[in-house]
């Protein structure tokens, strides 16, 4: 006779136990483990699972044993589903767990951990936490689990911080990442530099570095700065495909209080390209006669993506003098690598007419503003001229009271009526 089998399924939404239909004895209540089966995972190893639940071969095992490390494998958030069998006889008990793997995971940064490498980091960690390989799912507990363990190398390390993290999006988008950051001690730079970096660009650089010295040491930060401060140093050059890596600190001086490094952003700058060809489509208000004038680069010059950049918000006001506020022009570069050429083609959406909608004026006295309202020329239901609000304010600045001004402009886009609400604002610059 086959040994008796029983089977547990759990979900993170459904807990069954499916008993035998016809049973002869009644199990024992403790087993010896003698085996654990895995199947079903993709993502990781038996070893990785079993180690994940703890049970070891040869120990005294119970139901409930197996339904707790089923639920607590569940409730990391790497499986989508976690069921087991198993089966007894004289010998001891044989355990078989099948798994589906959770497909959302989104990969793990450390912001500044500077007492560790990513990699020392990793393997660290998923020898405390085995399901941790770099990438966490969205939820569960397997985040808690690696921040706690993150927490316990401060510790050992006799750190007086405390490990937190983020989960990083793009404007209100999906999860992009998790970044795990150490909050409490004073972690500063000192010097900053730059392996890989071209013998011209170079002193480029450590100029457009220089106020990050002194400052706080956050990985997130200096990809922040490298992509606004750094990176437009290669593109305008010609550097197109330049990306830089992210930053490498090595400890220069340690106190309790305070943890000085040295940071490397290594860069990788690629070719240099030289422009061959511009081409337009999708223009019908203007033709391409009238549009190429405000582009500025050169063919067999190299290809400055910073000022075509320039250009294009040049067409895009181009355009919203006829009132087409939501015109975009989109460069799609074309590289030869084999040559070091690159030929863009200039997409533009020209999009819908806005028309004039309602003027508000902030800021100045009720005669000054009214005087102001008569000699707005744009009438409600006008084709709206981006340009005239500029060159309303030069034609009254002599109704304007004399003094200082901070005077903003913005236009309130009105997509369903497409319609654009105009505001000035006058705020007295202090003195």
């Amino acid at each position: 006779m086959n040994p008796p089998k029983f089977v547990f399924i759990f979900t993170p939404l459904l807990l069954v136990s499916l008993l035998p239909a016809q049973t002869t004895r009644k199990p024992p209540s403790t087993f010896k483990l003698i085996s654990i089966n895995v199947t079903g995972t993709k993502r990781y190893t038996p070893a990785e699972i079993i180690a994940a639940t703890g049970l070891q071969l040869g120990q005294t095992v119970s139901e409930s044993d197996f339904k707790r490390v089923s639920q607590q494998l569940g409730e990391t958030g790497a499986f989508s589903d976690v069921a087991y069998t198993y089966q007894y006889s004289a010998q001891g008990t044989k355990l078989d767990f099948q798994i589906a793997d959770n497909t959302q995971f989104h990969p793990v940064r450390f912001d500044n951990f500077v007492w560790f490498s990513d990699q020392e980091l990793v393997e660290k960690l998923h020898s405390v936490v085995p399901l941790f390989h770099g990438q966490l799912p969205v939820a569960g507990s397997l985040i808690d689990q690696v921040s706690d363990a993150l927490q316990s190398l401060l510790l050992e390390r006799k750190l007086q911080g405390r490990a937190d993290y983020m989960r990083t999006a793009q404007h209100d988008g999906p999860i992009e990442a998790f970044v795990f950051k150490v909050t409490g001690p004073s972690i500063l730079i000192h010097n900053v530099a730059f392996t890989g970096a071209t013998p011209i660009e170079l002193p480029l650089l450590q100029a457009a570095a220089k106020n990050l010295q002194g400052e706080e040491y956050l990985r997130s930060v200096l990809q922040v700065q490298a992509e606004k401060n750094l990176l437009p140093i290669y593109l305008g050059r010609g550097y197109l495909k330049a990306a830089f890596a992210d930053a490498q600190a090595k400890i220069a001086q340690e106190s309790p209080q305070e943890t000085v490094v040295d940071v490397d952003v290594p860069i990788d700058p690629g070719r240099q390209y030289r422009l061959t060809q511009i081409q337009w489509s999708g223009n019908t208000v203007f033709a391409a006669e009238k549009l190429q004038p405000l582009i500025h680069l050169q063919t067999a010059q190299y290809a400055n993506a910073v000022q075509l950049g320039d250009d294009l918000q040049a067409v895009q006001k181009l355009y919203g003098t006829r009132g087409y506020m939501a015109a975009r022009v989109h460069p799609f570069a074309q590289m030869d690598d084999t040559q070091s050429t690159v030929a863009y083609e200039l997409q533009v959406h020209e999009g819908d007419v806005y028309h004039m909608g309602e003027l508000e004026i902030q800021g100045l006295d009720a005669r000054t503003t009214a005087r102001l309202v008569e000699g707005w020329k744009l009438r409600g239901g006008d084709i709206y001229d981006a340009s005239y609000p500029q060159q309303f304010l030069n034609d009254t600045k002599d109704v304007i009271p004399q003094a200082p001004w901070k005077i903003s402009v913005h236009n309130s886009l009105n997509e369903k009526e497409k319609t654009v609400d105009v505001t000035l604002r006058f705020d007295p610059k202090p003195q």
